[in-house]
């Protein structure tokens, strides 16, 4: 169900299909002590405090054409940060008809605003393991439309936002608007599966698994990242400056979190 500006079905008023893109990340560190831990989340939460997100979801509203009617914003205590936005679309007519197409849309220093619409959120979640050295980041950002306007677009964007070790994505179509015969459409796009947008350098890099259920509208992804150094995930400090033995138990208790977090379950290895 493709259609060109020219073939775009003439709809009975409004187009009242509900577009949903969730996005959550997860950044994986080792925190040796406690000292290094607290310096982890400290340096997360000012990576990710309540400004920059801001600037993110900014140019989220204006990769999918969307006008930012209300912010709202908060840095808690001890850590971690929300902020909402509400939005609107103009009329169809002053945007460009690119903006309403499902693609990857444009890379982060490539974005340009064309018009307006619904809700925009994102959370984060500084969290660490009570016993051993792990420390987790997390950040969920919810993009939701109504309309022509597609929050597929700001997926490019979004992925290349944050330093990522595994994601989970989900993508709803919901209600349903009407023809000028009365007939209902439930959805206004062809999509298989949330891959389809996501560029092939980027997919490269992730191992992925789909669950989808398409008769509902509804669309799953998850990835982890293929390759692993031990190096990136060390917090102040290299490898080097372990011994080879801690080197490999490291490297098993991040692979072991990492593989929890992407199959969603609490993994026991013999």
């Amino acid at each position: 169900m493709k259609w060109t500006p020219e073939q775009r079905i003439t709809l009975h008023g409004f187009n009242n299909l509900t577009k949903t893109l969730s996005f959550n990340m997860y950044d994986i560190c080792f925190t040796k002590t406690s000292e290094e831990r607290r310096a982890y989340l400290e340096y997360i939460d000012e990576q990710y405090n309540a400004d920059r997100l801001t600037n993110i979801l900014n140019h989220v509203s204006e990769i999918i054409g969307a006008h930012v009617l209300n912010v709202a914003k908060q840095d808690y205590e001890p850590q971690g940060a929300s902020v909402t936005m509400l939005v609107s679309e103009g009329p169809v007519e002053t945007a460009s008809t690119e903006s309403f197409e499902e693609s990857p849309g444009p890379l982060p220093d490539n974005v340009v605003m064309h018009l307006d619409k619904s809700h925009i959120t994102v959370h984060t979640y500084p969290e660490y393991h009570p016993d051993e050295g792990i420390s987790t980041f997390r950040a969920d950002i919810d993009v939701s439309t109504c309309g022509e306007i597609s929050p597929l677009k700001a997926l490019n964007y979004l992925i290349r936002s944050f330093d990522t070790d595994i994601m989970t994505m989900d993508y709803r179509v919901r209600g349903f608007t009407r023809d000028i015969s009365g007939h209902k459409h439930f959805i206004d796009h062809e999509i298989s599966s949330i891959q389809n947008y996501i560029p092939d350098e980027i997919k490269s890099l992730y191992d992925m698994i789909d669950v989808n259920v398409y008769q509902e509208n509804i669309f799953h992804t998850k990835c982890k990242l293929r390759e692993f150094d031990l190096n990136n995930y060390l917090f102040g400090y290299t490898k080097d400056k372990l011994s080879r033995e801690e080197q490999e138990d490291i490297t098993k208790s991040l692979k072991w979190e990492m593989d929890e977090i992407f199959y969603g379950k609490n993994i026991t290895y013999m």
